[in-house]
């Protein structure tokens, strides 16, 4: 298993469908609906590596818990339905990594989440299946011997990796690998893909999802 995840969510659909996803991407969520609930577990248990924290929880506020995970060096970063400017500036001048506003599309979570556990010095090796992906160095192995990929193929991998077992949209990749000022159609994708199979040799590792996009199966 991989990153720990701590989740704080009154909402349990919501709770469910984050953990769900986190699951499905090789992370172990842990859920708790009340804040005071949170606070008073973390004295026993803080091993996580990020917690998703929602601000209107019973027990406890969002921010309040804030303080609570600051001593242990967890990263936090809010999903609230609390759109208003001094909310925001609350929750990031008081340390939060980043502020989401609730509704969300879960790709962009997980995106998120990425950009910050990178940042706290993250996983820097990714391993699926035969395959082997060192991120810091941008390199690729398949049972020990390097598959020289280019730069825009490496960092396509890389995204897939990171979102393992989820459908990507052909939209959300290009601007995840392109950039959003990309100007080319989404058929560079498919090209990009067609070559990704051809050169990592496992023609099942990158499904098409039909009317979507890719999905990387681990």
């Amino acid at each position: 298993m991989g990153y720990r995840i701590l989740i704080v969510e009154d909402e349990e659909p919501i709770a469910q469908l984050i953990a769900m996803n986190l699951s499905v991407a090789g992370m172990e969520p842990v859920i708790f609906s009340d804040g005071l609930g949170a606070q008073q577990a973390l004295a026993k248990d803080h091993r996580y590596d990020l917690a998703l924290l929602d601000v209107m929880v019973p027990g406890r506020t969002g921010f309040q818990l804030l303080g609570d995970l600051r001593p242990y060096g967890i990263p936090v970063i809010f999903l609230t339905a609390r759109d208003d400017l001094p909310s925001k500036l609350e929750g990031l001048t008081g340390g939060a990594e980043d502020y989401i506003v609730k509704p969300f599309e879960v790709l962009e979570l997980l995106v998120r989440m990425d950009k910050v556990l990178q940042r706290r010095g993250g996983e820097t090796r990714l391993r699926v299946r035969e395959l082997e992906i060192d991120l810091g160095e941008h390199r690729v192995f398949r049972a020990g011997k390097e598959i020289p990929l280019r730069p825009t193929e490496f960092n396509l991998l890389a995204v897939l990796v990171k979102n393992r077992n989820i459908a990507i949209r052909r939209e959300d990749l290009i601007q995840l690998v392109w950039g959003e000022d990309y100007l080319g159609e989404t058929r560079t994708v498919d090209v990009h893909i067609a070559q990704l199979r051809k050169k990592l040799g496992d023609p099942e590792l990158i499904v098409t999802v039909p009317r979507v996009g890719y999905r990387l199966e681990a």
